[in-house]
């Protein structure tokens, strides 16, 4: 339903009449830099920049200028670049999910943008129309005169939207806003090139891990490509997962699992570890030892994560939630760490008999009551003989041969 507010933003916010199909209207050189001389620029918050600094230059009074992307991010919905005349660099600040329910949408110039509108022009100052986009108000104070806004669209019908504001008295000269009309399509697929690197680049790294996405956009992309490293690893798993899942229903259980994997995981990332999968209710993490406090940052990500997962069972009592409870096995060696799988479907890991002992020590946890095992190799590796209790020497899984053990106090 449109209400007389709706219809009073509508009127201020038209469509302009088509062209007559030629581009550019007007040579300019910003244009010219932007299809010749950005070919070197990574980042499109510096990008931005720039042009908004060449755009000064070139006699035009922008005092601020945004861009509002939507990104495939699993914690934001989008980010925000915005610039501001004198700032040596742009800011980047990220929205949340649910952002367009809130009042702050409903009535910006955004939310006229994404519904169908192909431009957004408004001469600030009128205290009606701040009363219902409190945006006008706030650039106003801010000493900006006229806001203007457009679809930054990219391919496939992707929108996104970018926004100037000028500081000239009475707002922009036409020949500014002729000007800006014909940066906006080479801006659009100049920016989109850079905004597809960063989503790709973020992809990787929410599903392999910082590291490992790196190595994949290094090249490394064929089966069998990587390396061998020396590494302590870690691996994790949760207790009694099956009942769990028999006894609650599907939403909690996945809310449970979700919880336990935070707790582990961000102090495990906050020292350094890489978690390379997540397997069912367990997670692999691998320590390079390149870095020579490996081991300590390991046993330290294991401590914190202890912590955290008392907190969060403090909290399952007070909701009438069970007891999580894991256990961790450790050992330290050269493993493989690249991409193995079929042809056409690749899994970047780390393999190895490393590997294969950590997970046995593991699953050894749960016969010896201890919450930690760790290998006798990474014990004398990380000098932690003062911090853990010998439990023996055991056979594992698959191996010929005993294997020293200790559990972490």
């Amino acid at each position: 339903m449109t209400t007389a507010q709706d219809n009073q933003g509508a009127a201020q916010h038209h469509r302009p009449d088509p062209s007559e199909g030629v581009w550019p209207l007007a040579r300019n050189p910003v244009l010219d830099w932007l299809v010749s001389e950005t070919r070197s620029e990574r980042f499109l918050d510096n990008l931005f920049r720039d042009m908004c600094v060449r755009l000064n230059a070139a006699g035009m009074m922008i005092g601020r200028a945004t861009i509002h992307l939507r990104v495939h991010h699993p914690q934001w919905l989008g980010a925000r670049i915005l610039w501001r005349r004198g700032m040596e660099e742009a800011e980047i600040d990220t929205f949340d999910y649910g952002i367009e329910e809130t009042p702050q949408f409903q009535r910006s110039p955004a939310r006229l943008l994404y519904s169908g509108v192909n431009e957004v022009r408004q001469i600030l100052g009128d205290p009606a129309l701040e009363e219902y986009f409190p945006l006008y108000g706030d650039l106003f104070r801010q000493g900006l005169t006229e806001y203007l806004a457009w679809p930054l669209e990219y391919t496939l019908d992707k929108k996104h939207i970018i926004t100037f504001s000028s500081d000239r008295p009475g707002g922009f000269e036409p020949w500014e806003i002729v000007a800006l009309r014909d940066i906006l399509p080479i801006f659009a697929l100049a920016s989109e090139v850079r905004v597809k690197n960063r989503m790709a680049r973020t992809l990787l790294e929410t599903y392999v891990g910082p590291h490992a996405s790196e190595q994949i956009l290094a090249g490394a992309s064929t089966r069998g490509s990587g390396a061998t490293i020396e590494a302590a690893i870690m691996i994790c798993d949760l207790r009694d997962f099956t009942s769990l899942s028999d006894l609650w229903p599907r939403d909690d259980v996945i809310d449970m699992l979700n919880a336990y994997f935070d707790a582990l995981s961000e102090p495990i990332e906050h020292q350094g570890g890489e978690i390379l999968k997540f397997m069912g209710d367990g997670l692999l993490a691998i320590f390079p030892l390149s870095d020579p406090q490996a081991c300590a940052k390991l046993l330290l990500a294991i401590r914190h994560t202890s912590r955290r997962m008392e907190a969060l069972n403090r909290e399952h009592e007070q909701r009438g939630l069970p007891n999580l409870r894991f256990g961790t096995g450790v050992h330290i060696g050269d493993v493989m760490y690249g991409n193995i799988g079929s042809r056409r479907r690749l899994d970047f890991t780390a393999i190895g008999p490393v590997v294969n002992i950590a997970s046995r020590l593991e699953t050894l946890t749960k016969d010896l009551g201890r919450s930690v095992l760790l290998s006798g190799d990474f014990v004398e590796r990380a000098g932690c003989q003062d911090e853990v209790d010998g439990v023996g020497l055991h056979v594992l899984k698959g191996l010929g041969h005993p294997v020293d053990v200790y559990a972490l106090r």
